[in-house]
């Protein structure tokens, strides 16, 4: 499969690195010769130096003859203008990043007329993804599946909880909830575990259920934070606007704290509910006199990592239950997870998830079921991925019991029209259902890459 990706930032240069790894044939275009050279020397890619936006370019790069061109520089005009020119020239696919709010309103409008596969939103996808952990802060991450009806949440076991030193199969019986424990973290390993696993102190969990069920863990494992309703949030960019409108919706109370007076002047009118103060928000004194003391959640949103850490950290300090920053940096994210702070988003991360579930769809568009949704979880070691089974097939109809599945790899949950099952070993797979399936395999194409 031939892809082409226009622009050398840091969405297209994880996106190349990925996807060089799992041996597609990726070539990147970008008008910075330096960058080029950079990538050319570390990832196992092809690179053509000039604007992705040139038609004579684009052909340099062979956009003729590709299945797919992703448009992910820094300016939206220009990701659009590209998929057009290269769906002119024959490629299959395209998609755009288009982060402007008042474009992507209407990009319904658009999208046809730009021949574009998918338009892709950063900074929406971070704001959905805060805005979930702050509705459910006892979580330090968590991913959707299935329209948001399944979730994939990271929890850290806290000292002295009660499921410590229980094997999972015990845990179930004992709490007679329908979970399942499809990862777990500790001291930096990683692994998929069976029904023998002992919680450890320490353990971060990924668990798989649906909302209800998870609230009720949470409530046995007498871990319930109260309602958030008091969010400062640090930064006032695209991010922090598409959160304080869904925080305002939901009746939280938002107070944004930015640099810049323009954009707070801009962001008076667009939020008519929140309150915008002018200022930095890496002064402590002024987080003090703005009542940091007295909010649920602290979110960091700042362009830069640095500060975003700085100010989380100074959060933390003053007692704030639930933190969540900004970083996009993959070691500095590594890095603050030691420091205590509960939730690291990254608009990189949450981008390349979604662009690479696109690509894992088009690739196996052929075969017995198709890649819906993909997120990488604890630093890229395990993919999560929803499967769509199209068609009858060698593993419909038959008890997962009866079913041999490779190693490290776990078939999480199955949701069958409104009815979401945690599977157990009478359970089939059908056709039409929505299959969670957790690996430490890369390239996971198709369900029937799991099974011996």
């Amino acid at each position: 499969m031939k892809i082409v990706i226009i622009g050398d930032g840091k969405v297209g240069y994880k996106l190349a690195k990925q996807l060089s790894v799992e041996n597609y044939d990726v070539v990147m275009i970008d008008s910075n010769e330096k960058k080029m050279r950079f990538a050319v020397d570390r990832l196992d890619i092809a690179c053509v130096t000039g604007d992705g936006a040139s038609a004579e370019v684009q052909k340099q790069a062979d956009v003729p003859h590709a299945d797919l061109v992703i448009a992910c520089t820094s300016a939206d005009e220009c990701n659009m203008l590209s998929c057009l020119i290269a769906r002119r020239l024959g490629a299959k696919h395209t998609i755009a990043r288009v982060r402007n709010p008042v474009y992507f309103g209407q990009i319904g409008l658009l999208k046809e007329d730009l021949h574009l596969s998918m338009a892709v939103n950063p900074e929406l996808i971070v704001a959905d993804e805060i805005s979930r952990l702050l509705l459910f802060p006892d979580a330090s991450k968590i991913e959707t599946f299935v329209k948001g009806r399944v979730e994939l949440i990271e929890f850290p076991i806290p000292e002295n909880n009660r499921v410590i030193g229980m094997s999972l199969a015990e845990m179930y019986n004992k709490l007679q909830i329908k979970v399942l424990v499809c990862a777990v973290e500790h001291c930096g390993e990683v692994l998929i575990p069976d029904g023998d696993y002992v919680i450890r102190k320490g353990d971060r969990l990924h668990i798989a259920a649906s909302h209800r069920e998870v609230e009720l863990f949470f409530k046995i494992l007498g871990k319930h934070r109260e309602k958030i309703r008091k969010v400062i949030i640090c930064g006032g960019g695209r991010v922090a606007y598409y959160l304080s409108v869904q925080l305002c919706s939901l009746g939280m109370q938002v107070k944004i704290i930015e640099k810049n007076e323009a954009r707070c002047e801009e962001l008076c009118e667009l939020l008519p509910k929140a309150v915008i103060i002018n200022g930095d928000a890496t002064d402590h004194d002024l987080l003090i006199e703005e009542g940091i003391e007295d909010a649920d959640a602290f979110v960091s949103l700042t362009g830069m990592d640095e500060e975003n850490i700085i100010t989380s950290l100074f959060a933390k300090s003053q007692g704030i239950d639930k933190i969540i920053a900004k970083v996009n940096e993959d070691r500095r994210a590594r890095m603050v997870e030691d420091f205590g702070i509960d939730s690291i988003v990254s608009a990189k991360t949450a981008t390349a998830d979604a662009i690479l579930s696109y690509v894992r769809a088009r690739k196996n568009s052929q075969g017995s079921a198709n890649v819906e949704t993909m997120y990488q979880l604890v630093d890229e070691q395990v993919e999560a991925l929803e499967f769509i089974i199209k068609s009858e097939t060698r593993y419909t109809g038959i008890p997962l019991k009866n079913l041999s599945l490779k190693p490290n790899n776990l078939i999480a949950c199955i949701a069958r029209k409104r009815q979401i099952i945690i599977p157990g070993g009478d359970d089939c797979m059908e056709v039409g259902d929505s299959v969670i399936v957790v690996t430490m395999e890369k390239r996971l194409e198709d369900i029937e890459d799991i099974l011996v």
